[in-house]
């Protein structure tokens, strides 16, 4: 089959790899028909996140149609039309049976690996690396799924592929990130990055009830979706966006302060920005965390910080000062989608929303690597990217 495959940091390309095969009675296999990229890949292209491997095939935004199924698989059949979550869990583990399935305790076959630089291991993921279990992505004409009867989501109305594609990971990833923020209501919701995860945490806060809900980013084309999606925004770029928060909350900062940015936050020379851009590319820092510190500093007294962006290692000058002074809580973590799935699904079926908007380019897999370059690098208006094997 064709994959698009890691080869080193900026080096993505199509290859032909062998096609996938039932390991375990409890695997499918899907003829992906829809996949996308998405921000966090960026980090595996920038060579953000270790244990990358020449060959690893990318991708965990992916969907498509049921071709094989394992003995064991009981809730499955050929021909089914599924989404395919990006973490991997078995079910019925302890994290699991609390419904906190990115901790699954069993589907990360690199565990030993993951608990030497995290103390845990998350669940295993869908094309992000050894550290997260080494699995084939979705960027691909095929995808083997383990633990199938507890992940897919079956489609059976006649919803499209674009509609309901992104139940994969951001959709589930921007309600997950405020849902975390306990907004109550006629909050103010913060929201920092109004690339797709972004753009989906704004549209998620108005569903929990937020009172007023601002984007941050400094890309028109962004500034312009989320202002569609009824945000006040701010070009980080025109204006402090401390002190246009405070103007806009009368001195008093958001009370729920989303970081949709993560590891490679660009401000605008800050003298913590300089220090990160300096530091990272020798591997004297791991992080960018321009965003994380902002949004300490501009969250309320006794507000949320929740943080759906993707962090890799080791943060510097984080103001854990002003946090605790503060009396901040924080929220964090990757989604366990499996819990938001199917009423998020319920959602759409509904007409509350189609996540299709995010969309702004459709390609074929062949043309997988200039995607990343176009998506990377914010050019032609791209936002969100979905590629057809």
């Amino acid at each position: 089959m064709r994959a698009l495959c890691w080869h080193g940091t900026g080096d993505v390309r199509v290859d032909t790899v062998p096609d996938p095969s039932i390991l375990d009675p409890t695997d499918v296999i899907v003829r992906v028909t829809s996949t996308a990229i998405c921000g966090s890949d960026l980090h595996l292209l920038d060579g953000f996140v270790p244990t990358m491997e020449p060959g690893d095939i990318l991708g965990h935004e992916a969907m498509g149609e049921v071709v094989e199924v394992g003995k064991a698989v009981t809730r499955l059949r050929k021909g089914d039309r599924v989404v395919v979550p990006f973490v991997i869990a078995c079910g019925v583990c302890w994290f699991c049976q609390r419904g906190e399935y990115s901790g699954c305790d069993v589907s990360n076959p690199e565990a030993a690996m993951a608990r030497k630089v995290m103390g845990e291991a998350p669940a295993g993921l869908f094309g992000y690396s050894h550290m997260t279990g080494g699995f084939p992505g979705g960027q691909a004409e095929y995808l083997r799924v383990p633990f199938a009867d507890v992940g897919p989501i079956r489609i059976e109305s006649g919803l499209t592929d674009e509609q309901v594609l992104f139940l994969s990971d951001i959709f589930p990833t921007g309600y997950f990130a405020a849902d975390l923020c306990g907004i109550e209501p006629g909050d103010t919701v913060a929201v920092w990055g109004c690339g797709p995860v972004g753009q989906m945490v704004i549209r998620s806060a108005w569903m929990l009830g937020a009172g007023r809900v601002v984007g941050i980013d400094c890309v028109p084309e962004r500034l312009a979706m989320a202002a569609a999606g009824k945000a006040e925004v701010i070009n980080f770029e025109d204006e402090t966006v401390y002190d246009r928060l405070m103007e806009l909350t009368g001195g008093r900062g958001p009370d729920r302060c989303i970081d949709a940015v993560g590891c490679e936050a660009h401000g605008l020379g800050s003298p913590d920005t300089v220090l990160d851009q300096v530091k990272t590319p020798v591997r004297l820092a791991t992080d960018r965390a321009h965003v994380l510190r902002e949004a300490i500093m501009c969250c309320r007294k006794f507000g949320t910080v929740s943080i759906p962006g993707v962090y890799v290692g080791a943060v510097d000058k984080l103001p854990m000062g002003p946090a605790m002074n503060k009396g901040l809580t924080f929220r964090m973590g990757q989604t366990p989608v499996q819990r938001y799935m199917q009423p998020l699904l319920e959602k759409i079926e509904a007409g509350i929303i189609d996540p299709s908007f995010v969309i702004t380019h459709r390609l074929p897999l062949e043309q997988a690597p200039e995607a990343y370059q176009t998506f990377r690098d914010k050019q032609d208006g791209c936002i969100k990217v979905v590629l057809h094997p």
